[in-house]
């Protein structure tokens, strides 16, 4: 289920998110948008979560894993193909909502309810080796698509780049529904291949039922905490993702460089998402997670110091710790706070305060960009927001869930 899932991510995350910062170089040369144009791309993904993650954290836990994939995935490919044939602006950002729809429904908030089905006392460590699978993908997808689509070359291009990824996911939704398992439970297993009676530790649950309703969970400070924790950090990770490749073909170098730096900082990725997960099975998830958001934050700094290659590279390497590390325990968190009941569902919910956030990063960025010529505003604005969003993690208190239970019988 972790490879399965890591796989998932990969085709999933990979084409709609990370490649922006490529697919934007090719997309500028030949049509000319401003990189405010540009930024709005990212912008109608934050739309799409908003509108349907709480609508896909209700399907996931009551359809289960397997229809999510599916049906995602094929969204996924439409979304590929009508990107792959745009001429108009409009086009653009129509592909790019259907593409993110797909990505929404198949991905992240859908594997990673498997992976809390099938996960307790290592829930951290599975979710932080799902996501390194996700990284090696990236680390090998990244330079590919930004060595077919180099506007400067005459190579594949990205009209076909984006249709050999279709048939790509194409390819996978018929295969991967038919080897996933929605819970451990299906199959008579249960969470990380243990019994109940061998399972020990404050912060186990003994029952797959137990764990926060979703209107439990929205009376607690940790919910609200977690999501504009979440969301604040990862603003800047969406204005990187939009507008590294632009910022480096402002600072001189060509979309290539731009494909070398992304795998540094997913190579080091790779290797945090293993080490984020194992140090949160060990150590206060919070407290974890006010370090990792932390050094993401001085990592997007190093970008506004200079022009010298090395300052990107250094923010690749610092930038990659960072994210690397908190981005399995933001979900993990979730599921050590608030159990496994209703975890797709609170996952979901979360994402609504949190698309609010990422709505305005790329736009942002883009904007300031094009007033003042530069990016330096924009990510000290961003870094410092990313800095608040680690303390709000650091004060997120635990829920005692044996308490909110109890004071929910006592109401009935």
């Amino acid at each position: 289920m972790v490879a399965i899932s890591g796989f998932i991510m990969t085709i999933t995350s990979v084409p709609v998110f990370q490649a922006l910062a490529v697919w934007a170089v090719a997309l500028e040369a030949q049509f000319g948008w401003s990189r405010t144009q540009l930024g709005l791309a990212l912008s109608f993904t934050r739309i799409e979560g908003s509108l349907t993650g709480p609508i896909a954290g209700y399907l996931v836990d009551r359809m289960g894993t397997r229809f999510m994939v599916f049906t995602g995935l094929l969204i996924l490919t439409a979304g590929l193909l009508l990107f792959s044939q745009v001429q108009h602006l409009w086009a653009f950002y129509l592909a790019y909502f259907i593409m993110s729809v797909g990505q929404g429904q198949a991905g992240w908030i859908t594997v990673m309810t498997l992976i809390n089905h099938w996960f307790v006392r290592h829930r951290g460590l599975a979710m932080g080796l799902a996501m390194m699978g996700m990284g090696v993908g990236g680390l090998v997808l990244i330079p590919v698509i930004a060595w077919l689509i180099n506007p400067d070359a005459d190579r594949l291009g990205w009209r076909r780049t984006a249709e050999l990824l279709g048939l790509v996911v194409f390819i996978s939704a018929i295969v991967l529904p038919r080897l996933i398992r929605n819970r451990p439970e299906d199959i008579g297993e249960h969470p990380d291949g243990s019994y109940p009676e061998e399972r020990s530790g404050p912060s186990v649950e003994l029952d797959p039922e137990d764990g926060l309703t979703i209107r439990q969970a929205l009376k607690t400070q940790a919910f609200w905490c977690i999501s504009l924790g979440h969301g604040l950090g990862s603003m800047v990770v969406l204005a990187i993702m939009t507008h590294l490749g632009l910022l480096l073909r402002d600072a001189g170098y060509g979309v290539q460089t731009t494909g070398w730096i992304i795998m540094v900082q997913t190579a080091v990725s790779i290797l945090f998402q293993f080490l984020g997960g194992w140090i949160g099975d060990r150590v206060p998830t919070n407290v974890a997670l006010f370090v990792f958001t932390f050094l993401q934050g001085l990592g997007v700094v190093l970008l506004t110091v200079g022009d010298d290659v090395v300052y990107f590279y250094g923010f690749a390497v610092l930038f990659g710790i960072g994210f690397g590390g908190r981005t399995p325990l933001t979900t993990a968190i979730r599921g050590d706070y608030f159990g496994r009941a209703s975890f797709g569902k609170i996952l979901g919910a979360s994402m609504v305060p949190m698309n609010v956030l990422l709505l305005i990063a790329g736009p942002m960025a883009g904007f300031l960009r094009d007033e003042l010529g530069d990016y330096d505003l924009a990510f000290l604005i961003l870094a410092g927001l990313n800095c608040l969003g680690a303390v709000l993690f650091l004060i997120a208190r635990r829920p005692n869930l044996q308490q909110v239970a109890g004071a929910a019988a006592r109401a009935k």
